[in-house]
Order: structure tokens, then sequence, then C-alpha cells
């Protein structure tokens, strides 16, 4: 039976994934995405323009994915604390359980940052905005202090947890995140709490 073309490019992007998170971005090679594919090299281009074309979408269509992922997770939470913790727990969850993927967005995206063009950093950019609209949220409703800037808290938080993240991969991940995601997230909503706000810090904390 014949593959799909969608089912074939799948393929091949989640071939992409292993083989720069393996060799990555600059030593890889289409050849070595093509075997890993299990694919003709030249099968390669008739989907992506070259090793470059074939980052740019991959980082494009994962963030895509990983926003929506995170927004329905978050957007199922009742109040600011507990929507600012799962964004934390999540985000190093699936760093935790896709840390091949986490390696090309995280690792390699360092390295290259030079390929990566508007579209896929709009994708970023729309993620950090989640994290920057959770904060506006919980300040509009009180729970959160309304003298943080949301710019400030959605930099550190990601700068945190990106950070993080980057140890864990670099250590061949010897231990698991979710210890640090709860601490992390602890960390973070404890310092958001208004300072006299001792009924919301009762509530929020019951989601640390």
């Amino acid at each position: 039976m014949n593959t799909k073309p969608a089912d074939k490019r799948a393929r091949i992007l989640e071939a992409a994934v292993k083989v720069f998170a393996r060799s990555g971005f600059f030593t890889a090679t289409v050849a070595e995405i093509a075997r890993e594919a299990g694919v003709a090299d030249g099968t390669i281009y008739l989907y992506f323009k070259g090793k470059e074309d074939l980052l740019l979408r991959l980082v494009h269509e994962k963030m895509a994915e990983l926003l929506a992922q995170v927004k329905d997770a978050v957007e199922a939470e009742k109040d600011a604390p507990a929507k600012l913790t799962k964004f934390i727990t999540l985000h190093l969850s699936l760093v935790e359980k896709n840390p091949e993927l986490a390696q090309v967005l995280i690792v390699e995206l360092r390295r290259s940052a030079q390929v990566i063009r508007g579209p896929e950093r709009e994708a970023l950019v729309a993620y950090l905005e989640l994290l920057a609209q959770v904060v506006r949220d919980g300040q509009a409703s009180g729970e959160l202090d309304r003298d943080v800037s949301p710019a400030t808290v959605k930099r550190a938080v990601f700068g945190a947890l990106d950070e993080l993240a980057l140890g864990w991969l670099l250590s061949n991940r010897k231990t698991t995140l979710k210890k640090t995601a709860g601490e992390v997230a602890q960390f973070f909503v404890r310092g958001l709490l208004p300072l006299s706000g001792s009924r919301k810090q009762s509530n929020g904390s019951n989601h640390l």
C-alpha cells in the first residue's frame, strides 16, 4: 500500500527531529535524514527545499502544536495561580516526555539562530504571550500582584524554564524534572501573589 504524501512528510519531519538531536543541525545531512525516514534522498526535496527549510518547518509546526496543547491545559484551570502552575509544570513535563524535540528546540536553535525567521519567531512570541496573558488576567482579578510587569514575568519564567531544561538535557537526563517543576512553580506563584492577599495566597497554595 502506498504511503500518503502527508504521512511521508510527517515521517520526514520526525526523522529530522531525531537526526538534528543526535548529530546537530550543522553536522546533519539530508541523506542522514532520508535514511532515518526510510526514503530516498530526493524524496526530501519533494516536501522541503533543503535542510534549513526542514528546520524552519519543524520549528513552526512543533511550536504551534506545543502552543495549542499548553493553551488548552492552561485555560482549563480556574484561577491565575493554577494557570501559572500548569504552564510551568506542563512545559517541563513536555520536555521530559519529548527529549529529542526539546534538544532541537532548545539546544539546536541556539546554535542556528540565524536561520530562524519571522513565522518561526512568531510561534515563540505567541507561546510567551500566553504566559503574559495569564499574568495580566490574574492582575485584573486581583489574584496576582499588579505592580509586576507581565513582560518581565514572562521572560523570567521562560528563561528559568529554558535554563533548567537545557541543564537537564546536557546532563544526559539523569534526573526527573517533575520535582523541579513543582519547586519552580511554587517559587514563581508565591512571588507573584499580592502582599496583602492572604486569602488569595491560601487559595493559590492548593495548586502547588
